[in-house]
């Protein structure tokens, strides 16, 4: 605070944080991973320095269709297609960039304003190990809380059924996101993720990488690890239905 305003945030940041799983049926199972992701606006991302770009590069073709020519131009396909409109409106992007050629990003979450600044949406944005994809067009209340159904298979132990109770607050000093799973009156699923802020500087970023070599790689790795573990546990595998491509996607 200055002067009783509001200092607004650089658009651009680095979030170091802690990833958590926890299931509770129908085995209880719990993990954690350490990495971090960036906040930045998909139509001025952060500036990385050419020495640095291998560490993070921002692609369209990982995100919705793949298709776009930019970000941006693939999540206004995706609201347009849901009779939203963007318009001038502004983006804050909560990703994993691109490591040494690989990604993987289990959530990008976009935050989409007006161009008043209101909110307008909020946009999360699922990869799952298969390959697919899958957008959930969001209307969160004013503490970030939003509910929607199930459509896509992420993890082998759980059907497509059910819904989520999200809670996508848009970081500020804190990131603190929270998923949860619930299906028949239970929460057998909550994931969190908790981070602070960091300057998205050249030193940020190699500080991030030197204690998170490869995070993407890392993550992708981890959940199939654990999906063994898992299964070696006799947790019985759901059938993996057909993912139709999302109006928008394509």
């Amino acid at each position: 605070m200055v002067k009783g305003r509001d200092v607004p945030l650089p658009a651009n940041a680095l979030y170091p944080c802690t990833i958590t799983h926890v299931r509770t049926s129908p085995r209880r199972y719990a993990l954690r991973h350490r990495t971090y992701l960036w906040l930045i606006d998909p139509d001025d991302p952060p500036r990385v320095p050419s020495a640095l770009r291998p560490l993070a590069r921002f692609d369209p073709r990982d995100h919705f269709g793949g298709t776009a020519p930019t970000i941006r131009a693939g999540l206004e396909r995706l609201l347009t297609a849901r009779g939203v409109d963007l318009a001038d409106g502004t983006v804050r992007m909560l990703t994993q960039a691109r490591v040494l050629g690989h990604v993987f990003n289990p959530l990008t979450v976009y935050w989409c304003h007006r161009s008043d600044g209101s909110p307008l949406c909020t946009v999360a944005e699922v990869h799952n190990t298969y390959g697919e994809r899958h957008c959930y067009l969001l209307r969160p209340d004013g503490a970030g809380h939003a509910r929607t159904g199930k459509e896509f298979y992420v993890s082998p132990f759980f059907p497509v059924d059910g819904g989520y109770r999200m809670r996508l607050p848009e970081p500020g000093p804190r990131l603190d996101l929270t998923v949860h799973l619930e299906r028949g009156g239970a929460r057998p699923f909550t994931a969190t993720v908790r981070g602070t802020r960091r300057a998205a500087g050249p030193g940020a970023l190699l500080r991030a990488a030197v204690r998170h070599p490869w995070p993407t790689l890392v993550v992708s790795a981890a959940i199939r690890f654990h999906g063994i573990r898992l299964y070696l546990r006799a947790v019985p595998v759901q059938p993996r239905p057909h993912h139709r491509t999302q109006e928008g996607m394509q």
